[in-house]
């Protein structure tokens, strides 16, 4: 499976703040925002990963992330001219994705709970269309929302309503199998000119191939769009971190978890910043797992 962060847009709700750069730069408590969604990826086991962005900001995505190498992964880059809609990911990312099934997240999105590793692992194995990831919320009318039967099954998306049917959004992380490219290439631009991923959702839903995980209880989803919600991720994260004495989304232990990379390797990105805490702990991990 390949995978694709869209990090673009132009973060006007985060204005003055992201005037001059890319919102998926800015931090969340202490690592950059893009970390997060690009640690989903990894825990989902996908190595090839395409970070999409917009021409003003794309070199400083390369800048801080590279070729991932180091991290035992491949990142490539591309460019989205302008927002024309989620789905348009798919668009811009063709040649990455291939033949090959794609999961895409959204790059100002964070999930986090005990057993994401497996649910993430689960999804994937059971991939027949699309997997969606639904959250309960108090303001869905915000949202893509799922209708689900009494017994759990997906029955209705509607992007945005004004009078929602259920309480359930649709979260900004989305696996696909390949025909999720020609199908983004058939959907009808939205009345903005956007290619709306809902309407990319219908399709799979209409054929009856679209499958939703009710992530509910025990986890958590962050959308950090705006400045009360980026603080509240920062204070979420720090709060476990000081508590728990483990880091959220620290891309080298990742690696290092999933086997990406070995215990050498691990220890020397931890030298690497050995001034800092985070350092430190890498260094420790990498230890306990030498022989």
């Amino acid at each position: 499976m390949k995978g694709i962060v869209l990090a673009g847009g132009s973060g006007t709700r985060l204005h003055p703040a992201t005037s001059v750069i890319s919102k998926q730069i800015l931090p969340v408590y202490n690592k950059p925002m893009i970390y997060y969604p690009l640690s989903v990826l990894m825990l989902s086991g996908i190595r090839e990963i395409q970070i999409i962005s917009t021409p003003q900001h794309i070199e400083l995505f390369t800048s801080l992330l590279g070729d991932g190498s180091s991290l035992g992964i491949t990142l490539d880059y591309a460019v989205q001219k302008e927002p024309k809609g989620i789905a348009e990911a798919f668009l811009v990312g063709s040649d990455h994705i291939g033949d090959d099934p794609c999961a895409l997240i959204l790059g100002d999105n964070i999930f986090h709970g005990p057993g994401l590793y497996a649910l993430l692992r689960r999804s994937i194995a059971r991939l027949d269309g699309c997997v969606l990831f639904g959250y309960p919320v108090k303001d869905p009318e915000r949202y893509g929302v799922a209708e689900v039967d009494a017994e759990g099954r997906l029955t209705g998306l509607t992007e945005k309503p004004s009078a929602p049917r259920s309480g359930l959004a649709v979260t900004g992380l989305y696996f696909y199998d390949n025909e999720v490219v020609d199908i983004a290439k058939n959907i009808r631009p939205s009345p903005r000119g956007e290619l709306e991923i809902t309407d990319v959702n219908r399709v799979y839903l209409e054929q009856g191939r679209a499958h939703l995980v009710d992530l509910g209880r025990g986890f958590a989803w962050l959308d950090t769009g705006t400045h009360d919600s980026l603080l509240k991720a920062s204070q979420y994260v720090q709060v476990l971190e000081e508590r728990q004495g483990v880091w959220i989304a620290g891309l080298e232990e990742i690696a290092f978890r999933m086997g990406f990379i070995d215990a050498d390797a691990c220890h020397r990105l931890g030298l690497g910043l050995s001034h800092t805490d985070y350092g430190t702990y890498l260094m420790e991990i990498a230890g306990r797992a030498a022989p």
